[in-house]
């Protein structure tokens, strides 16, 4: 099983960071294969950091041979992705948005579809739109046939829209809580849902 996290957030060190790390060191320790990566240092490999819609349907020449095309091949094998983004203006990052622009191709190959996706946010206050970002994040999860899951298990509660967090990330301790019980639904739902994945 693996299960991949995205940073969304231009710091690679941030609150956003340590919500996806609390994610998957519990998905690692509950024995699933966990590997992060950086949205805006991968755009940066590309020969835009932007889709310009170059081509439709798309080729993906733009980022043909890059690091960007490499993160998108791991991300095909990965069971689950959990999506991570600071709130800005209620939305994500645009390092978030851009990066899924560029996945046109990977969409119209189904490359996403059943893979197991959550998310988790990090705001400057307690309710500094947390929930409009998780809900942006989920619109892109529906758009590419994924299958969202939040922070709801079966031992704790059915959670809320994932995990969300008041900066610093490392002092909300129920931000925190909420990020390992991501990880124990995406553990479970991955497990249950391998079969149709590995049919498509």
């Amino acid at each position: 099983m693996l299960i991949v996290g995205l940073n969304g957030s231009p710091n690679k060190t941030g609150s956003t960071k340590t919500l996806l790390n609390t994610v998957l060191e519990k998905a690692k320790s509950l024995g699933a294969e966990t590997i992060m990566l950086e949205a805006g240092e991968l755009l940066q490999s590309a020969k835009h950091p932007f889709c310009a819609a170059c081509s439709n349907p798309c080729s993906g020449a733009c980022y043909s041979g890059t690091k960007l095309e490499d993160a998108f091949e791991l991300l095909r094998k990965a069971d689950g992705i959990v999506f991570g983004s600071p709130v800005y203006f209620g939305n994500p990052s645009a390092q978030l948005k851009a990066f899924f622009d560029k996945t046109r191709k990977m969409r119209g190959e189904k490359a996403f579809y059943n893979k197991v996706a959550s998310a988790v946010t990090v705001g400057a206050s307690k309710y500094g739109g947390q929930e409009t970002t998780i809900k942006a994040m989920h619109d892109i999860m529906l758009v590419h046939g994924m299958i969202i899951v939040a922070d709801g298990f079966g031992e704790d509660d059915c959670g809320h829209h994932g995990a969300c967090a008041q900066r610093p990330a490392e002092n909300d301790e129920n931000a925190l809580k909420r990020a390992e019980i991501v990880a124990k639904r995406m553990v479970e739902v991955c497990g249950a849902t391998c079969s149709i994945r590995r049919n498509q």
